[in-house]
């Protein structure tokens, strides 16, 4: 399969798998709405598909959202594998990407060093005047 054909299924694969779970379909408990599917990287033989799922929620509640997405994977391949129509469907395989939370961190701490510049910018001002 070609490079643009396995980025487009990599992000239908995506599309589809956000929208089962944000109307609900996925009927484990640990799955929660607030889970997102940040990206899916699907093999060049269409064996295997890594899907990562991030969210704002802690830590603990991601992983066991992971844990009932790779209980409810069969059901997900199913229910996809009726929309699409490709020769082979991959194995899912749901992983926690915590990329999204660690930028968000990094960009929460840049801000607050560029407000406690301004403050002991603004001390200094005052001193020296």
């Amino acid at each position: 399969m070609g490079q643009y054909r396995i980025q487009r299924l990599n992000d239908q694969l995506r599309d589809e798998i956000s929208q089962l779970i944000l109307r609900g379909e996925v009927k484990d408990p640990r799955v929660s709405t607030f889970l997102s599917i940040n990206r899916v990287e699907v093999t060049t033989d269409l064996g295997y598909a890594k899907v990562y799922v991030s969210s704002f929620l802690p830590d603990g509640q991601v992983r066991k959202g992971v844990d009932g997405l790779n209980a409810a994977a069969g059901f997900i391949q199913r229910e996809i594998a009726k929309k699409l129509r490709i020769r082979q469907f991959p194995k899912l395989q749901f992983q926690v990407d915590a990329g999204m939370k660690a930028g968000f961190e990094m960009v929460q701490k840049l801000n607050e060093l560029e407000r406690e510049e301004k403050i002991n910018n603004s001390d200094t001002e005052d001193k020296s005047e």
